[in-house]
């Protein structure tokens, strides 16, 4: 070998192992950044004239295992839905409490079992004041925690459809930014130069649009990336991007849901004026759609039963009977006009009694309805009796003692819409709004005035007579009756999540915290095991494809000797050099 092909070889050996310790330096440094793989610096030969006359850095690669990477796309996208799901569970766990076994519990099942306490007590005592306050207050307490509870959960329903819109955001973030990196890989490539750090960046944000929407990708034959939704709507074609679109709503009701139709009710996801949202099962956004309507309205849809059944009970009971004293004026639940038609059975009566102050009757009349064919032929009736008074006024029935003293109403026989006439009218209507957990609320009547709570009934005696109670003295037939409804078995249809059943208020409430508690248990179950999965994985993968510091520092110690050794060979071929020259001068 010559002094100058061996000069060659030495200086090229020695740049292209600056190469070899910049990128290994570039390992070591790098090696905590997720997303970042191991690089190498590959060598050739180099050849003149047909002799090796050095090395050099032919390019600069990483090894990725692509069905790896495949592999922890879909773990990616499962583990970020089942997280997203188990956060989810947990709010709405909380939102229902756990179920207590002191009386003093805060779930609704401990607060019905309370009020059926109270209910029990005043059943031995009906006419003691702080027994009915205490029954309305439980009441009240259980009818607050049934609203507040219901929008807690449309809270849960609109931060889920906002967060959709916040990961869409993302998304679209995300996809640019692989649209970029493509375009910088397209002219990397043509300049020669190395593209592994621009695929380690891409692939990470492949990762982030992965978590948020279950995808599917390939990479084509020029190393661009095209990425698509699981029903093949295009996202991104190498550089052209397809953004999401959602408007995320200001709040959600119970009622409000995702139609698939723009302009009513909850917005979907689009692509290209594509509606996508039923596309999307994976991911965060998957989880999201899954919980605003599907989850958390099922739990809306239990609590509505609860509460509807609970308001049904409760004044299917209390519009057969009256407080004591009765109450000056009973104003009717139920919206009315007086140009509303009714349907009454033949032979329909009804009892109005007045009384004075002390709840003894000052006059009573038996009304024959029959032939009653709107709501104003009820009033005409009405006001027909001496000291009655009877309008609607805004909407609702209301009839008054006119002499100031209290007034009672029972239906003999017959029905008005197939009930009786208080029920039909919601005049003794304990509670209001109860077809929603969101509405129910007690009579503020009630709340104004607990002694106005019904725990008797009118006499319905054909002899009554006048200066006799209206309501018999420690009449607790209502009381027991509500005792009665509450604490023993209720058919409750179907609804949610829970089947059909007859049982308790207070058990079918502690059935619908169960359920939503084992829910939350599996939800958080699996989202551990996704996790555990995706971790497997990714260390699977780093210990393929990422880096290993102590490989690298020993490799960065050999480099460093083996460029000593090139140095040294440079040194002595300038020596040799120097000696020729020497020589031939001589």
């Amino acid at each position: 070998m010559s002094l100058t092909i061996a000069m060659s070889s030495a200086v090229s050996s020695l740049l292209a192992i600056e190469r070899q310790m910049a990128v290994v330096s570039a390992n070591i440094s790098n090696a905590s950044v997720d997303g970042y793989t191991a690089k190498t610096a590959n060598l050739e030969t180099q050849v003149t004239n047909g002799s090796g006359s050095g090395v050099a850095v032919s390019s600069i690669t990483s090894s990725v295992n692509k069905y790896l990477l495949r592999d922890i796309l879909s773990a990616t996208s499962a583990s970020s839905a089942n997280s997203t799901t188990s956060d989810y569970y947990s709010s709405l766990q909380n939102l229902l409490g756990e179920i207590s076994d002191s009386s003093s519990g805060n779930d609704i099942s401990s607060q019905i079992t309370r009020l059926t306490t109270a209910l029990q007590n005043l059943e031995s005592t009906p006419d003691d004041t702080s027994l009915k306050t205490q029954v309305v207050s439980d009441l009240d307490t259980l009818a607050s925690t049934l609203r507040s509870t219901s929008n807690g959960i449309q809270n849960l329903r609109t931060q889920a459809d906002q967060e959709i819109s916040d990961k869409v955001t993302e998304v679209n973030s995300a996809l640019d930014t692989i649209s970029d990196l493509n375009k910088q890989i397209a002219q990397a490539t043509a300049r020669g130069d190395s593209t592994a750090d621009l695929e380690d960046q891409r692939n990470t944000a492949l990762q982030t649009v992965a978590q948020d929407i279950n995808i599917s990708s390939y990479t084509d034959s020029n190393n661009q990336l095209h990425i698509y939704t699981a029903s093949n709507q295009s996202l991104l074609d190498g550089t052209v991007v397809n953004h999401l679109s959602h408007n995320s709503a200001s709040s959600i009701s119970d009622g409000v849901t995702y139609s698939g139709s723009s302009g009513t009710g909850i917005s979907g996801i689009y692509v290209a004026g594509t509606d996508i949202t039923n596309q999307i099962t994976g991911g965060s956004i998957g989880a999201l759609i899954d919980m605003r309507d599907d989850t958390l309205v099922k739990a809306q849809d239990e609590l509505n039963n609860l509460a509807s059944s609970l308001a049904t009970a409760v004044n299917g009971v209390t519009n057969g009977g009256s407080a004591t004293p009765p109450a000056s004026s009973l104003t009717g639940t139920t919206t009315v006009a007086a140009t509303d038609s009714l349907t009454v059975a033949s032979g329909t009566t009804l009892r109005v009694a007045l009384t004075d102050s002390s709840g003894k009757i000052t006059s009573y009349q038996d009304v024959d309805l029959s032939s009653a064919t709107t709501v104003q032929d009820v009033l005409d009736s009405l006001n027909a009796i001496s000291g009655v008074s009877a309008t609607v006024t805004n909407g609702h029935l209301t009839i008054s003692n006119s002499s100031g003293g209290g007034i009672a109403i029972s239906t003999l026989s017959g029905s008005v819409g197939s009930t009786d006439v208080s029920s039909y009218f919601g005049l003794n209507d304990a509670l209001k709004g109860g077809t929603s957990a969101q509405t129910i609320s007690v009579n503020s009547a009630l709340l104004s005035d607990s002694s106005l709570l019904p725990t008797g009934t009118l006499s319905q005696s054909a002899t009554l007579t006048v200066g006799d109670k209206a309501i018999g003295a420690s009449d607790a037939s209502i009381a027991t009756s509500l005792y009665n409804a509450l604490s023993g078995n209720t058919s409750f249809a179907a609804a949610g999540f829970l089947g059909s059943s007859s049982t308790s208020f207070s058990a079918y409430a502690a059935n619908l915290i169960s359920d939503i508690a084992t829910r939350a248990s599996n939800a958080s179950s699996d989202a551990d095991t996704s996790s555990s999965a995706l971790s497997t994985l990714t260390t699977s993968f780093a210990n393929q494809s990422g880096v290993n510091t102590d490989e690298q520092t020993a490799l960065l110690t050999q480099l460093q000797s083996y460029y000593a050794a090139s140095a040294k060979v440079i040194s002595t071929a300038n020596a040799m050099f120097t000696s020729l020259l020497d020589a031939v001068s001589n």
